[in-house]
């Protein structure tokens, strides 16, 4: 098969294509013939060794994607081979990612991916969509789990709503019946969050962005799932309820938070931190849960004309789909393996 790997860490120069024999699933474990494989950022944190020393000789990359089961490891019900699935976290902790014509992952972290819903839905879920999950899930008075309904009555401000994981934060909390208000940063970005199905957009850079998010929620924002926390912590604190949740993960622009703790004493703020290779087995189990039912429900689609514009690479050109993301292209990154 063909397959990304890198030896060292290092800039996206350190990715190869190489011939490797095809993995034998272990048990537990299905083997997935991948179509298409998304590119986050832990992806280029994970390559450069940002998050720590490489563990392997050798990794494939990626953490997210989506193909057909083709073969199962001893305990897996032989009924899932030929099943339609997207991945999430194949890379994590392993070196088999799913920039590879096939790869290996735990039976689990293949999920079931609709005959309606297409492959460039399923490799743009997995990071961004659990996140996102785990964002609308971890206010004090909940909900745990999201349903139709879930979120009846709350407000959420989902801050740069033009990126995957803003674009999911309004794709489910929409579904799951929140009010949905998204921070941009100019009307190209503006576009593309409405057509997530933000109710309210508001320019960050424009006015006054706090009276504005006021007007929509004169009693304030019950969830702010946050990406950049040291530039935008000050409008989500004049935003947010009492009792509020700010969910942040990323801190986009590097700019250090600084902390008022009389303000958020009063509001009696959650600052919930998050990332998903420690959210819990059990955190990640109920996203992917619902994820799933987000997915046959038709509420997570992807593309221009739904908010998230794709950006496309063949595998071969996996470095380039790297330098894509570096560089801060607005979208999702996804690189065509097989079809």
């Amino acid at each position: 098969m063909k397959a990304i790997v890198y030896r060292d860490n290092g800039g996206p120069g350190v990715l190869r294509l190489v011939d490797r024999d095809l993995p034998a699933p272990g048990p537990g474990e299905v083997r997935v013939r991948v179509a298409v494989s998304g590119v986050n950022p832990a992806d280029l944190q994970a390559r450069s060794g940002l998050t720590g020393p490489q563990r392997f000789p050798e990794v494939t990359p990626h953490l997210d994607g989506a193909g057909v089961v083709d073969a199962v490891g001893e305990g897996v019900d032989r009924s899932r081979i030929g099943q339609r699935v997207w991945l999430f976290m194949a890379a994590a902790g392993r070196p088999t990612g799913t920039a590879a014509e096939f790869t290996v992952v735990p039976a689990d972290q293949a999920v079931l991916l609709p005959d309606k819903t297409g492959f460039d839905v399923g490799a743009a879920l997995g990071v961004p969509a659990l996140t996102a999950h785990r964002a609308l899930t971890v206010a004090e008075d909940g909900p745990r789990r999201l349903r139709p309904g879930a979120l009846d009555g709350r407000v959420v401000l989902a801050a740069g709503g033009a990126g995957a994981v803003g674009h999911a934060v309004i794709q489910l909390a929409r579904w799951a019946g929140a009010t949905v208000i998204s921070t941009v940063s100019g009307p190209t970005k503006a576009r593309l969050a409405t057509a997530a199905g933000a109710h309210h957009v508001v320019d960050y850079r424009e006015g006054d962005p706090a009276a504005e998010i006021r007007t929509v929620a004169p009693d304030g924002v019950d969830i702010v799932a946050e990406v950049a926390l040291g530039a935008n912590l000050a409008l989500d604190l004049a935003v947010l309820r009492t009792r509020g949740t700010i969910s942040t993960y990323a801190n986009d622009g590097g700019k250090p938070v600084e902390l008022n703790v009389p303000r958020n004493m009063v509001l009696n703020t959650r600052l919930q931190f998050l990332v998903l290779y420690t959210a819990g087995a059990a955190a990640r189990a109920a996203a992917a849960e619902d994820v799933a039912a987000a997915v046959r429900d038709g509420a997570l689609p992807v593309g221009e004309e739904h908010g998230l514009p794709l950006i496309r690479f063949p595998l071969d050109r996996t470095a380039d789909a790297h330098r894509a993301v570096e560089h801060g292209v607005v979208g999702k990154v996804l690189v065509d393996v097989t079809r």
